[in-house]
């Protein structure tokens, strides 16, 4: 049995099979996935878990070299955007509007979706490598 970093076996096996350059993405409680697109389903209720506990836990993992966010959040949701370069500090950000942010998540090797319920708590990790 697993004892430390990731436990859900979802994302576990995503995060392994990813190579560099690949995507995941994690979102709100109401960001819509792309039918083709894996969803692996965390939310349990309004808030529970948080976009920011499951980034921060993905991150345990997964070497991130680039995120993608929407153009929204700077001015619809600072706090989350604060708390996104809090958690990755050296990453560089791209901004694209969210309709495209939606488009970009056919593209993704799954969606985590949080019960996160600010808007625009979407973010596409972009995997660097490790070495």
């Amino acid at each position: 049995m697993k004892k430390i970093g990731v436990m859900n076996s979802d994302i576990s096996r995503v995060i392994a099979d990813m190579g560099h350059m690949d995507w995941l993405s994690i979102g709100d409680a109401g960001m819509p996935v792309p039918k083709d697109t894996e969803k692996i389903d965390l939310c349990v209720q309004s808030e529970l878990p948080s976009f920011i506990d499951v980034l921060k836990n993905v991150l345990i993992e997964m070497k991130v070299q680039k995120i993608y966010l929407a153009e929204e959040i700077k001015e619809q949701n600072p706090n989350q955007l604060r708390n996104i370069k809090a958690v990755l500090p050296d990453v560089d950000i791209e901004f694209v509007p969210h309709k495209d942010l939606k488009k970009m998540l056919g593209n993704t090797h799954a969606f985590i979706r949080t019960g996160e319920t600010t808007p625009y708590s979407n973010i596409i990790l972009e995997s660097g490598v490790a070495f």
